[in-house]
């Protein structure tokens, strides 16, 4: 069961059915640590869009596998458990919070095992295949910021306005380092970088929906822009609402 900021959600419409390009979807791409997350969240603010976080669906899916005691190489299973996740994705006074089942997995969703996990799962076709048809669906049915790895490309090739953002490799682990120092969790900077740099190298190279820039998207370097800067120029890009 999925229940996005408690709204319902109709699934019985096939996506061929849908017309993506009456919907305002705005994509937002790029790898860890380009500041996609917080732009995004952000932007669908300031229009009032619903946000789609996908990188914590796919995290949240990684969390119930690790805790069910899954191999995430046996997609069979992995598939039922995606199947029947029950997450949640609720947004309370400008924050998003994930829950598993009535348990608020927000931190632990952060955790750099889970963040390795998601990027085997989300690798896997049968998991892909049930996400995208649900980020989908989500998207047919209110304007939206979604952002991840495949959006512009894969899950919303006809989205209005597609963005990859991306930044240099040492400021992309200065963040991340920094958020966990925040978080309180314990982190070397060697560690982080390594880990950044293999999560990198899955995503990029997995065979399905790899990360990468839609031909269309505006490229944004955010190595020396603040999260404000960045968030402006979309605004720029994107203009005046209808």
């Amino acid at each position: 069961m999925w229940d996005f900021q408690k709204r319902t959600l109709d699934l019985s419409t096939p996506w061929r059915a849908l017309s993506p390009e009456v919907n305002r979807v705005i994509t937002i791409d790029g790898p860890t640590g380009s500041g996609k997350s917080t732009v995004a969240l952000m932007l669908a603010g300031r229009l009032n869009y619903r946000y789609l976080d996908t990188g914590a669906m796919y995290r949240a899916i990684a969390l119930a596998i690790v805790r069910a005691g899954i191999d995430p190489e046996d997609e069979k299973a992995v598939a039922q458990i995606c199947k029947g996740a029950d997450i949640r994705l609720i947004h309370q006074g400008g924050e998003a919070k994930v829950f598993l089942g009535d348990q608020d997995v927000t931190r632990a969703i952060r955790e750099p095992l889970i963040d390795m996990m998601a990027s085997k799962v989300s690798a896997l076709q049968p998991v892909r295949k049930i996400m995208t048809e649900l980020q989908r669906k989500i998207g047919s049915q209110s304007p939206l910021v979604a952002e991840g790895r495949d959006m512009g490309t894969v899950v919303f090739p006809k989205a209005g306005k597609k963005f990859y953002l991306d930044a240099s490799i040492e400021v992309r682990v200065d963040r991340r380092f920094r958020e966990r120092i925040e978080r309180g969790e314990p982190a070397s900077r060697d560690r982080v970088k390594e880990d950044l740099i293999k999560r990198d190298a899955q995503d990029m190279n997995r065979r399905y929906a790899p990360l990468k820039p839609a031909k269309d998207a505006m490229l944004i370097d955010t190595t020396d822009l603040s999260t404000e800067q960045v968030a402006e120029r979309i605004l720029h890009e994107i203009g005046p609402k209808d």
